[in-house]
């Protein structure tokens, strides 16, 4: 898998990720907090299929590979 995930974005989707799925154990304790592994696995993994469908990218052009 190429990366098409780039720093910032990865950074931000992390965040969002760990954001919304603290929502399962803290607040209002939904299960929608689980959706928050979406973006969580996205960022980590630096591949977002969302991305390749559409073909985006937000890597620098140095780092894909």
């Amino acid at each position: 898998m190429a990366c098409n995930v780039g720093t910032i974005d990865r950074t931000l989707r992390i965040i969002v990720g760990l954001g919304l799925l603290s929502l399962v154990f803290i607040g209002p304790q939904t299960l929608w907090g689980l959706a928050g592994l979406i973006p969580l696995l996205t960022g980590i993994a630096k591949f977002c299929p969302a991305y390749r469908a559409a073909g985006l990218s937000t890597c620098a052009a140095r780092n894909q590979s």
